[in-house]
């Protein structure tokens, strides 16, 4: 292996596990402090958490969304092109012609949008058609500084109901995405989900096939399924994909109306938690390693030994990637 072979196989994972507020501007001055922070300490890829310019809520929703561009995005664009990073935005509550979204948005070291994931499970509104620089396909917009190369929302929305625990209806307010996204760097692709999201081994096995090394979904699972499901989930698709798995939670507020877990968390493609927050605000590191990525699927070679004679999960409505 090459010397720059070897330089490209090894990264540093930033994980920012914000304090949110009620005071939007508030987070998004801690959440580009942070991001610094994390590119001072040799970060390449920097991964906010669900929710972080916005308290977690149906009955917040609508009182903090925004457009995309628009005030925190802007931010986010700033950060990345300033600290020279892969930023994924976390989640932000997103109004697009009439409807809201639960919406992550990636961004450059130009500072340029790489793609937006909405949280997926229902029809998503009518994309508006434009041909990209870049990847020279149908994309989302094209405002921002450079080029806009995909579109992605999220896919499952949080509707469950635990009797005696928590009842939360994400549908009641949000509109879901409906495709995948996945975005280059110069290290390795990465898929991108949003909390829900990451029960659906599905879309993890697609991520895994059409490349992705490492996957990241912003969440704020809760007091009932976070310490029941939450490192569980990730240790579950590093597995089964064997790829790095990375979740941002947003740190923990006992005031709040929903209460976050917390617990930010890195996992390895042997299943291993290499980096962990507790409930407090946070950054937390990892070196992601795609040789040892390599060895392990080497090592076990399930990807090979598949049977697609027998079984086959496919892709129904595709994304660019």
């Amino acid at each position: 292996m090459s010397n720059l072979a070897k330089a490209m196989s090894k990264f540093r994972l930033a994980v920012v596990q914000l304090q949110v507020t009620s005071v939007k501007a508030d987070n998004l001055l801690r959440a580009c402090r942070l991001v610094k922070e994390a590119a001072g300490a040799g970060s390449r890829v920097v991964l906010l958490p669900e929710c972080f310019n916005s308290p977690y809520g149906t009955s917040f929703f609508p009182e903090y969304a925004e457009r995309i561009p628009g005030e925190s995005t802007q931010l986010l664009s700033e950060a990345a092109k300033d600290n020279k990073v892969y930023l994924v935005g976390g989640s932000i509550p997103e109004e697009d012609g009439g409807k809201l979204y639960n919406s992550c948005t990636v961004f450059g070291p130009n500072g340029e949008l790489l793609l937006k994931h909405r949280k997926v499970q229902y029809a998503s509104a009518a994309a508006v058609t434009v041909v990209c620089d870049l990847c020279e396909t149908s994309c989302y917009s094209r405002t921002f500084p450079t080029s806009v190369c995909f579109s992605f929302f999220k896919i499952h929305l949080f509707d469950i109901d635990i009797p005696g625990k928590i009842r939360f209806q994400e549908s009641e307010t949000l509109s879901p995405g409906s495709s995948l996204s996945m975005f280059e760097t110069p290290f390795c692709k990465v898929g991108v989900g949003i909390c829900y999201d990451m029960r659906f081994a599905e879309l993890a096995q697609l991520y895994s096939r059409k490349g992705c090394q490492l996957l990241v979904y912003p969440g704020a699972f809760n007091m009932t399924t976070g310490p029941a499901h939450w490192e569980l989930l990730q240790r579950g698709r590093a597995i089964d994909n064997q790829v790095y798995v990375a979740t941002a939670s947003p740190a923990r507020d006992e005031t709040a109306s929903y209460v976050a877990w917390g617990h930010s968390t890195v996992v390895n493609p042997w299943g291993e938690v290499i980096a962990k927050a507790g409930a407090e605000e946070a950054v937390i590191y990892a070196d992601i390693d795609l040789q040892y990525l390599a060895d392990i699927r080497q090592q076990i070679p399930i990807t090979a030994q598949r049977r697609g004679d027998l079984y086959k999960v496919t892709s129904v409505q595709e994304g660019s990637s």
